[in-house]
């Protein structure tokens, strides 16, 4: 596409009417809300874990290793329901994706509760991670491809807070459950089984919201595609928008193939796929996960004692909330490379006072655990703020609009598996080289990603999809951030 063709697409942009208030507001953010269940469920099932695997480790003889093997299950399944969800969603829509993730969500909770023994939990856990990577994608996508350019960051951006909502509530209800049952044999059962209820809610919900409409245009369905923005917009602002998004579609589609052949023949293709993985990469090698997976193991590691564990475990919960409701603000009035910046640097300099820390205050000291659960606490509170939300936002901006899926997919399973093997390896990381030199190696990681960013990242704030899809298949969007930045400077 030529610049004046991209310039034709800013005009359209800044001609678009108003968003304007009404009923069709409230309706695109009940959607919102109901679509995010998939996070709330991506956020328990992953939490959950945290909470219920010491007495689980105990019923079902669970070693070092496979009590790895259990964690990482789930997130090495999400890998590939990842890719698989991004294929699927592509092909047979987000909506019908969405809700056949609600029923794998409740087949593979329920799995769960009943296992007898190592095995049967396991293919639980492959179960919902598999639901767990496909929501990943989908929910993220649908979300973006729903709002309207001037709030899409904080609307994508809420299913970050749902998953931390839902990582809070396995936290909580691990908490309440472990404490005053604790002592019964099963308890852990009793913490898998709260996730059915979200997963039922998800699937009914589904039932009763719109497809995409940007995928409607991709199918070629042009006029179910304005009667659902219509839903959600003003009747002026669902024609322009729809007119928009066929006309970039129409110029794309020659271009850019909704297959794996369109990774083969376009470099700035393969290149903007390159990015997002290492964007997902980065965000996983924060260790972020190791917390919100072992968070008790690593709180008893630093002095605590089993039940104060759990529930001091609780405290990175809430500021994991918190930091991801000002990280849905920052999306609307902060640059992604700025916040995600700004957030590597917050959590290198967290991962090096932990390990510091560690070294200072030595087993015994009655401030160690204390200082450690503080600094924890900054971590997750910089990530959640900082980073999270951003990079999710950002991976569901960046693709062009024939293979989002796909590409979505591709660099998500990147993340998950990255994840998996932090949730693999990280008791055994732990127990060979303590926290001191687990948190140094984060740290170390943290230089590399703030590097990656400031030279690989680019900027999506303030523009349509559509703006961002025609820099990318020419190049351009590598470059917008640094014009940006020059433009500034003069």
């Amino acid at each position: 596409m030529s610049t004046t063709d991209s310039s034709d697409l800013v005009n359209e942009r800044k001609a678009l009417p108003p968003l304007g208030t009404g009923a069709f507001r409230r309706r695109l953010h009940a959607v919102a809300l109901i679509a995010t269940l998939g996070g709330l469920l991506f956020g328990y099932d992953t939490g959950v874990i945290n909470g219920a695997l010491e007495p689980m480790k105990e019923d079902l003889g669970l070693t070092a290793f496979t009590e790895g093997v259990v964690t990482s299950s789930l997130l090495f399944a999400a890998a590939f329901g990842a890719m698989i969800g991004g294929r699927l969603s592509d092909a047979w829509g987000r909506r019908k994706s969405i809700m056949l993730l609600a029923v794998l969500f409740l087949i593979g909770a329920l799995t769960c509760v009943v296992a007898p023994g190592f095995g049967v939990m396991v293919f639980g856990r492959i179960i919902l991670g598999l639901a767990v990577g496909a929501a990943s994608t989908v929910v993220p996508v649908y979300l973006a491809e729903l709002a309207p350019y001037e709030i899409r960051g904080s609307l994508a951006g809420r299913n970050e807070v749902m998953i931390v909502v839902g990582q809070l509530a396995a936290f909580v209800v691990n908490a309440i459950i472990g404490n005053i049952w604790g002592e019964h044999d099963g308890v852990w059962r009793i913490m898998l089984a709260v996730a059915a209820l979200p997963a039922i809610c998800l699937m009914v919900g589904m039932m009763r919201v719109p497809e995409s409409p940007r995928w409607l245009i991709a199918q070629d369905r042009r006029d179910e595609a304005l009667t659902v923005l219509s839903t959600i917009r003003t009747q002026q602002r669902a024609q322009a928008e729809v007119d928009m998004i066929s006309e970039i579609h129409d110029m794309e589609k020659d271009r850019v193939h909704g297959s794996w052949s369109s990774i083969r023949d376009s470099r700035w293709v393969r290149r903007i796929i390159l990015v997002g993985i290492g964007l997902g990469v980065a965000q996983q090698l924060t260790g972020i996960n190791s917390i919100m997976y072992y968070g008790q193991s690593v709180l008893k590691e630093a002095g605590f004692e089993s039940n104060a564990a759990l529930i001091a475990n609780i405290a990175p919960g809430v500021i994991a909330v918190a930091g991801s409701i000002t990280a849905l603000w920052l999306a609307q009035h902060m640059n992604r490379r700025t916040t995600l910046i700004i957030g590597y640097s917050l959590t290198t300099v967290c991962h090096f006072l932990i390990g510091i820390a560690s070294i200072m205050l030595p087993v015994g000291n009655p401030l160690r655990p204390y200082v450690i659960l503080i600094l924890v606490v900054l971590f997750v509170g910089s990530m959640q703020t900082f980073l999270n939300v951003a990079t999710w936002v950002l991976l569901s901006e960046i693709f062009p609009l024939q293979i989002r899926g796909l590409a979505i997919g591709i660099s998500v399973f990147c993340l998950w598996m990255a994840n998996a093997f932090l949730g693999l390896f990280f008791p055994t990381l732990v127990e060979a080289i303590g926290i001191t030199g687990t948190f140094f190696m984060f740290g170390v990681v943290g230089i590399f990603a703030i590097l990656f960013v400031y030279t690989q990242a680019p900027e999506t704030r303030g523009r349509t999809l559509e703006e961002v899809e025609d820099d990318v298949t020419t190049g351009a969007i590598y470059t917008h951030h640094l014009r940006a930045k020059s433009a500034s400077q003069r």
